[in-house]
């Protein structure tokens, strides 16, 4: 079990470092695309929060202005549900309570 849980963690380490280094080559072929060294694309994404309580994002340059306490508002208006974010929560719950009942019961038996 320790070999194939290492074996798992040593996978993923690998393969993100492959993201990452995906991720930067993709940001050099923009800048070799573009022919110049452009400041504007040096971050495939920014996320920066004004002054004034907005949030603005540049996505490869394009950048989008959006006010958070307006998008909490709207929702709390229209009153968003998800189901599956709900479903996941009671399911997390379940888990969290018959994980804490063996552990008890296990206990118990040792003592």
């Amino acid at each position: 079990m320790i070999k194939f849980t290492l074996k798992s963690v040593v996978l993923t380490i690998f393969l993100l470092c492959i993201v990452f280094l995906g991720m930067q080559t993709a940001q050099q072929g923009l800048i070799k695309m573009k022919g110049y060294n452009d400041p504007s694309i040096e971050h495939v994404i920014n996320v920066s929060k004004t002054s004034d309580g907005q949030v603005e994002a540049a996505v490869l340059g394009s950048k989008k202005v959006v006010n958070i306490d307006e998008k909490q508002q709207f929702l709390e208006k229209r009153k968003a549900f998800n189901f599956f974010s709900s479903l996941g929560q009671s399911l997390a719950e379940g888990v969290k309570s018959t994980i804490g009942k063996a552990f008890k019961a296990i206990h118990h038996l040792l003592n």
